[in-house]
């Protein structure tokens, strides 16, 4: 049964800067709480809860995720280790928000949707991007014909950096490469739309270590419509997209995946900027992971197992994508592959 004025307490597996962003932006969404906090470093674990003003902290993953006053635990750890750790918390009945690439491949992700299922328990991919007010409003624009049918779509996301052997992006051992990283955003934009391609095409350049620092993906659609989409950990790219349409296009000048502004170009009219502030007034930083931190606790308050705005089938089609992706550019991951 639903309740709406009951707190939903979290827990916070791992301790790294991504949790450290969540678990601020937890602290702005009302009825949400962080109570308690899990590392394999009780060092580290202690240190992040006196940081953050949590009440308990876990030298263990399983420690956290038996602690009865947890409703649900964000997971926070590299890819590589989503489908053991979502999996210690799904097993202890604990409801779950993990982490995007939602696992290292669609056979994980189908091992835990199963379980959660089996379970009644909540589950979710942390994609922030589908919670985004601003991309959920050029959705329904999309949706309500604004610029007829789609026919292509372009986004790209890229970082530079001079990452030594040993980093964990490029270490096969721990998903390593763009793809799971990077390419996990444009592939996920692109499905947003279009839904689960229906051909998929890749090329990539690899590391010496054999996972890609630099790859283009075409996606098509047996109506015609296609995707073009890039990611790369060897440039910043600005992470620019657009939606081509037969009665326009839209287009996201920077940052796609959390983007400040769209402008729509309709055929015969001016073009037309649509900003953040002019779909929300909460008065937050867009920047904020609160967004997908308040839906989970709208959908455990009501009662829900899976959220209508980041659906179960959706992630399980995009890791399907990335795992022909990586089929075709020939990335894999020892010990999953």
């Amino acid at each position: 049964m639903s309740d709406v004025q009951r707190t939903i307490r979290w827990g916070i597996l791992a301790t790294g800067g991504i949790a450290a962003t969540f678990t601020e932006a937890l602290a702005t969404v009302p009825g949400a709480e962080a109570v308690a906090v899990g590392s394999r470093s009780p060092e580290g674990a202690k240190a992040f809860a006196e940081r953050f003003g949590i009440p308990r902290a876990y030298g263990s993953w399983a420690e956290l995720a038996a602690d009865d006053a947890v409703d649900v635990v964000y997971v926070a750890t590299p890819h590589s280790a989503h489908r053991a750790a979502a999996g210690i918390c799904l097993e202890a009945g604990k409801a779950v928000l993990c982490e995007k690439a939602f696992t290292i491949n669609s056979r994980e992700a189908r091992e835990l949707v199963d379980l959660a299922q089996d379970r009644g328990l909540f589950l979710m991919e942390a994609m922030w991007t589908y919670c985004n007010p601003l991309i959920r409003h050029l959705a329904a624009v999309v949706a309500d014909g604004a610029i007829g049918e789609i026919r292509n779509i372009s986004a790209d996301f890229g970082f530079g950096g001079d990452f030594p052997p040993e980093h964990r992006l490029r270490d096969p051992a721990q998903g390593g490469g763009a793809l799971l990283d990077l390419g996990v955003y444009p592939v996920s934009f692109a499905q947003l739309l279009l839904g689960e391609p229906d051909s998929v095409h890749a090329w990539a350049h690899l590391t010496p270590e054999r996972v890609d620092d630099n790859t283009g993906i075409l996606l098509g659609w047996n109506d015609g419509a296609l995707a073009t989409l890039t990611c790369t950990f060897a440039a910043d790219t600005g992470a620019p997209a657009t939606v081509t349409g037969t009665r326009g296009r839209i287009e996201i000048p920077e940052g796609f995946f959390n983007p400040d502004r769209f402008v729509l170009h309709r055929q015969g009219e001016a073009p037309h900027t649509v900003h953040f502030s002019d779909v929300t007034d909460d008065g937050l930083d867009r920047g904020t992971m609160r967004y997908e931190a308040a839906e989970v606790t709208r959908c455990l308050q009501q009662g829900l197992t899976q959220s209508p705005l980041v659906p179960l089938a959706g992630s399980l089609s995009v890791m399907r994508t990335l795992d022909a992706v990586r089929e075709r550019i020939g990335v894999h991951y020892p010990g999953v592959d």
